[in-house]
């Protein structure tokens, strides 16, 4: 798996790619958070820097479980999801991240295993409170993004 500078915003987009593909596909009311929220800008990119390393992501994932079925191949394992999280240290950078994060897993209105597993690592190895952060102005949270954040503090 490669590897980006700390805090750049390649490693930070690395994660919501991770948090976007972490119950096994990329679904359209993702990419349309994506552009709604205007997260490349958030995070100082073009919109094709974007989406390069989202796809560079997924190249990385193929290459790092050579033979695998896409269903298998998109379980996050613990030893590359301690990697990418580690590239982020910056607390408001890891604040932004987790919010983008819980908003993308939110988007298809399911919370899937895999996904539920990046939230409760990133909790864990950021070492962020136990309270969840508010909701953004005019979204809701679901009920099962609430528990999985209660649940893996």
């Amino acid at each position: 798996m490669r590897s980006y500078p700390r805090n750049s915003p390649q490693a930070a987009t690395r994660i919501l790619a991770l948090a976007m593909l972490a119950d096994g596909h990329q679904c359209s009311s993702e990419l349309a958070l994506l552009e709604r929220l205007e997260v490349h800008e958030q995070l100082g990119l073009s919109r094709a820097e974007l989406h390069a390393v989202v796809h560079t992501f997924c190249e990385d994932l193929i290459a790092f479980s050579a033979g695998m079925c896409w269903a298998d191949l998109s379980k996050v394992r613990p030893a590359p999801l301690r990697q990418v999280l580690a590239e982020v240290d910056d607390p408001a950078l890891q604040g932004m991240l987790l919010e983008l994060s819980i908003s993308l897993i939110a988007a298809d209105r399911h919370l899937a295993e895999g996904e539920s597993v990046v939230l409760a690592a990133a909790l864990l190895q950021w070492g962020l409170p136990r309270q969840a952060p508010p909701p953004a102005p005019g979204q809701s949270r679901d009920r099962k993004i609430i528990t999985a954040w209660h649940c893996a503090t």
